[in-house]
């Protein structure tokens, strides 16, 4: 199944997607695996998994923390590709959420070729942009991938239009100025944001799901989001179940308990 096809599915239910993501490596490589899997078995219409990278910096503290875990436990990017394999196995669409250093350094043409050979169906790059991804957006289309790029609170409808001419698969939609991270209450102009890059996607014909994160982290949040966007993603509160949790076996019940709790929440939206 594609990211679309994930998006098209919920809308016909008349819902929001529920998007998860979960760095690959944390809390190990088969914990990750595990984690992943539980996440779709409790709801989760599609999978982001991150490549830990050394220098996060937009990531806040809890995502850092996983991907440190990662790091030091010998992640790399093979290991990246083998966990996308185990979950897209599931029949659920699975991109990589990856700042662009790491792509650069493997080669674009063969981290494209890799991702979809492991079954991964995109990527997801919040530090790359447009005007800066030509090689990317070339060996994406050869390998049929999609291009997931982010518009923020502060782009400009000219920055919108540009990005989500960019985008396949569905367009990111950063809620939060700053670094991620859950948070007691939603940005105000989150709505405003997406309703902003829906109007640009309409407008140049296109055919675009907008998915939403960055701040996510209960069952009420997620309904708020799905109240305006196609998709709600969340990844600090999935990696600060497992972080608080005393060992593995809590960690997953932890993390089966807030998917079924956000999969309700995206199906009350009015």
């Amino acid at each position: 199944m594609s990211v679309q096809a994930a998006y098209d599915k919920a809308k016909a239910e008349g819902r929001a997607a529920l998007v998860g993501y979960l760095p690959a490596g944390f809390p190990s490589y088969e914990g990750a695996i595990e984690a992943a899997r539980t996440m779709v078995e409790a709801g989760c219409d599609v999978i982001e998994i991150g490549l830990p990278y050394s220098d996060p910096m937009m990531d806040g503290p809890t995502i850092q923390d996983a991907v440190h875990q990662a790091l030091v436990g010998g992640v790399r990017v093979a290991d990246v590709f083998r966990t996308v394999e185990a979950v897209a196995a599931t029949g659920v669409p699975t991109l990589v959420m990856t700042y662009w250093n790491p792509v650069d350094h493997y080669g674009v043409e063969a981290f494209a070729r890799d991702l979809r050979s492991a079954g991964g169906t995109g990527l997801i790059t919040p530090d790359l942009t447009p005007e800066e991804a030509g090689p990317w957006l070339e060996a994406a289309d050869a390998h049929d991938l999609d291009k997931v790029f982010l518009v923020a609170l502060s782009s400009t409808d000219e920055r919108i239009e540009k990005i989500t001419q960019a985008c396949r698969g569905f367009v990111y939609a950063a809620s939060l100025m700053g670094v991620t991270g859950a948070r007691s209450a939603l940005d105000t102009g989150a709505p405003r944001l997406v309703e902003r890059t829906r109007e640009s996607i309409v407008r140049q014909g296109l055919d675009l799901p907008i998915g939403l994160g960055l701040g996510v982290g209960n069952g009420a949040q997620a309904a708020e989001v799905a109240g305006f966007a196609d998709g709600v993603i969340v990844g600090s509160a999935f990696i600060r179940r497992i972080l608080d949790a005393p060992d593995a076996a809590a960690g997953l019940a932890g993390v089966r308990a807030l998917t079924a709790e956000l999969a309700e929440g995206v199906r009350k939206a009015k």
